[in-house]
């Protein structure tokens, strides 16, 4: 659900994306990260975690990821890399918790999509 939305949603935080990729996997040096999107423009990248519901072990786990990804994926070293999560259900504290480490908080309301950040959030760059 998160796929066909995710060009249109980075769009409206104007990262004018121009790709995405699902199931970007990548093993290096003894470690392995996996993204479930990968979204892309010439400039910016914006990897996305994407669950049916989603916890504060899963935001961690993708801040180690993130931490990880210019090493794991050379290729995109001159991007900026941000990073997302997305969930069916988002419970407030763990969607509280991916704003203040600086991740776009992407869940469903109604029948669409939307990112739940404010005008006041800056995403974190790696």
């Amino acid at each position: 659900m998160v796929r066909p939305a995710a060009v249109r949603l980075f769009r409206e935080q104007e990262i004018d994306v121009h790709e995405v990729h699902r199931g970007v996997e990548a093993s290096r040096g003894g470690e392995d990260i996996e993204i479930d999107l990968l979204v892309v423009n010439t400039s910016d990248v914006v990897a996305v975690e994407c669950k049916s519901i989603i916890s504060i072990d899963d935001v961690n786990q993708h801040l180690t990821t993130l931490a990880k990804f210019k090493r794991m994926l050379p290729s995109y070293a001159e991007k900026d890399v941000m990073g997302a999560v997305a969930a069916m259900v988002l419970p407030d504290n763990v969607a509280h918790y991916a704003y203040r480490k600086g991740l776009f908080v992407i869940s469903q309301s109604g029948d669409h999509l939307m990112i739940r950040n404010d005008a006041k959030f800056k995403p974190q760059v790696w």
